[in-house]
């Protein structure tokens, strides 16, 4: 007689993770919202404006992409910026397919114009960090492969100016931009450019609660407990929050001095469970003097803060923001 798999940890609504090993992530909240969840086959052809389309970057580990390609890039004399997106989910949940980064993302590309890819970013438990940001790191080394000739996909070598590679992540993927630019910082990725990095309400904690964790309320898209519970399944066995990819800011991770970072735009929001810890990045960011192009700048974050709105700001058209920063 088969036995029968024990529930072992649950995040309401998101998750489910059962003793044998499999996680369910079917959606069981609230049905109002569950189509934000749903995935959004690919279309080549072009719908609204943008066409997308799902590729494979690497055979062995089966890291796929998705791109979208506005309708723009046909007729449009100059080749456009492009746009790597890590979407956030706690590191546990969410795709790149996702109706919720697909609206944002048909819309972005669109308008800015640009090419957006969303990578499909392997997902914890099953993977525990860093291996997210291991995917935002190859995907970006992949995008060098086809400025340098060594690869080819047609909407992007037809139509990306490699010169104009801007980074962008919300919550989670906002911590795996951080670490995808920290890395790049130390690599040439010539005749690429890491042109910027937009980091959207990103998931940066610290193992003490901060004042907004305690006061701020919570809304159905982020609770301590899902904080909490998702950072446990994510983080490396033995790990606090106070790791270098949920507190970068903290003692255990790399000095932001000796960092090497592009431009960023740095996007919060009032209403933040962990607005605090956010600043506290900021503010890292801002005390520090790198160099940016020929001069010795001591502000190279630029924040944008949303009154009123909590995290996930970006499902309600965060885009008017950052399009005109590319």
């Amino acid at each position: 007689m088969e036995q029968e798999k024990k529930l072992v940890d649950e995040v309401s609504g998101w998750l489910r993770a059962y003793d044998d090993g499999s996680v369910d992530r079917t959606w069981t909240g609230p049905p109002e919202v569950k189509f934000m969840t749903e995935a959004v086959p690919p279309h080549e052809e072009f719908i609204e404006g943008v066409a997308t389309r799902d590729v494979t970057i690497d055979s062995d580990s089966s890291l796929r992409v998705r791109i979208y390609l506005p309708e723009q890039s046909l007729t449009t004399k100059t080749k456009l910026p492009i746009i790597l997106h890590f979407h956030g989910g706690g590191f546990c949940i969410s795709q790149a397919d996702w109706y919720m980064h697909y609206i944002i993302y048909t819309r972005l590309a669109r308008s800015v114009p640009a090419i957006c890819v969303s990578v499909y970013l392997r997902l914890a438990p099953e993977n525990k960090l860093p291996a997210a940001c291991d995917d935002g790191y190859a995907t970006l080394l992949w995008l060098k492969s086809l400025a340098k000739g060594e690869s080819h996909e047609p909407w992007l070598n037809d139509h990306v100016d490699f010169n104009r590679v801007f980074l962008i992540g919300d919550s989670s993927g906002g911590n795996i931009m951080h670490q995808v630019a920290a890395r790049a910082g130390n690599l040439d990725l010539s005749p690429l450019r890491l042109a910027g990095g937009i980091p959207i309400h990103p998931g940066f904690v610290r193992a003490e609660r901060s004042k907004s964790e305690l006061e701020q309320p919570e809304s159905p898209f982020l609770t301590l407990d899902m904080v909490d519970k998702f950072l446990a399944l994510a983080l490396p066995v033995g790990s606090t929050k106070g790791h270098p990819i949920t507190c970068p800011m903290g003692l255990a991770a790399p000095a932001m001095e000796g960092l090497n970072l592009p431009p960023f735009l740095f996007c919060v929001v009032e209403k933040d469970l962990i607005k605090d810890t956010e600043m506290e990045y900021y503010e890292a960011m801002k005390s520090q003097k790198h160099k940016f192009g020929k001069s010795s700048l001591s502000v190279k974050s630029f924040v944008v803060i949303n009154l009123l709105w909590r995290h996930f700001f970006l499902l309600m058209g965060f885009y008017r923001s950052s399009m005109y920063c590319l």
